[in-house]
């Protein structure tokens, strides 16, 4: 499978650096201009696109599709992480309202989130095992999944099978990650945990 991974254009939580998540904005105009850009250069070969329920990305992959003009399959899995009682906050703002859960680092620890929120596994279990299924319908397909920062670095650690510099790189809004001859990594999450950073 040839995949490729678009975090969606920019919204105004973007701008103003607050925690996304499950909150469901719509891009500003400089969102949609970015992707309008993406998609005067957008591969022409792809076979199928996949999107998040976010307003956001199928705000984003409704004007990457104006020409390929293919179905648009939602998937829940790749959604955005949700952090909880972190959303729509500033960290500055999560760390002045709930300093006990930003003391333990909390949004970088593999089993345990901000409270009501995702930990980083529950995201892995997920979003990998939206791949599997991907993998399993579209094996020989070119996939374009719509979604969102914290999914695409999840599926760029599970296509390395190394989540060593998984808080350092970060897709840009409206940017693309290309993976060509994509394959999900066959080892189990609890495995692929040794290489997070400690933190």
């Amino acid at each position: 499978m040839h995949l490729y991974v678009v975090r969606h254009g920019e919204t105004l939580a973007n701008v103003q650096q607050c925690y996304l998540g499950s909150l469901d904005p719509e891009l500003t105009s400089w969102g949609r201009q970015q992707a309008q850009d993406l998609a005067n250069v957008l591969p022409q070969d792809i076979d199928v696109i996949i999107v998040s329920p976010r307003l956001r990305a199928t705000e984003t992959a409704c004007i990457l599709n104006e020409r390929l003009k293919l179905p648009l399959h939602v998937m829940e899995c790749f959604r955005e992480r949700d952090v909880g009682v972190f959303e729509g906050l500033t960290q500055a703002e999560a760390r002045g309202r709930y300093p006990e859960l930003w003391a333990q680092n909390i949004t970088r620890l593999w089993e345990a989130g901000p409270t009501k929120g995702e930990s980083i596994y529950d995201v892995v279990k997920r979003v990998r095992d939206g791949l599997v299924e991907l993998e399993i319908n579209y094996a020989s397909k070119t996939v374009l999944i719509v979604a969102h920062g914290f999914v695409a670095k999840t599926i760029r650690a599970l296509a390395k099978a190394n989540f060593s510099d998984f808080f350092d790189w970060k897709l840009a809004n409206g940017s693309m990650l290309a993976l060509p001859d994509f394959e999900i990594s066959i080892l189990d999450t609890d495995v692929l945990k040794i290489s997070l950073p400690i933190v």
